[in-house]
């Protein structure tokens, strides 16, 4: 699946772009103004639990909030 795949699926499941997942982020405390702060297992356990994102998904917005990839990547 792609990049883009991936955001359009999560989009369609929670209603939440990437946008909402960086103010989301940042409200929990994973991020301080747009730094990553958390490791990896941290975010995927919250996107899991409060989403019921699978483990492929919750690790595209790692990587969006981590900067690996954005809205643009393919």
């Amino acid at each position: 699946m792609s990049f883009q795949g991936y955001l359009k699926t999560i989009k369609e499941k929670t209603g939440k772009g990437p946008a909402d997942f960086r103010q989301l982020a940042e409200e929990k405390g994973f991020t301080k103004s747009g730094e990553l702060t958390a490791k990896a297992g941290d975010i995927t356990k919250w996107l899991k639990d409060d989403f019921e994102l699978g483990h492929g998904h919750a690790m595209a917005i790692y990587a969006l909030l981590k900067g690996i990839k954005n809205e643009n990547s393919e």
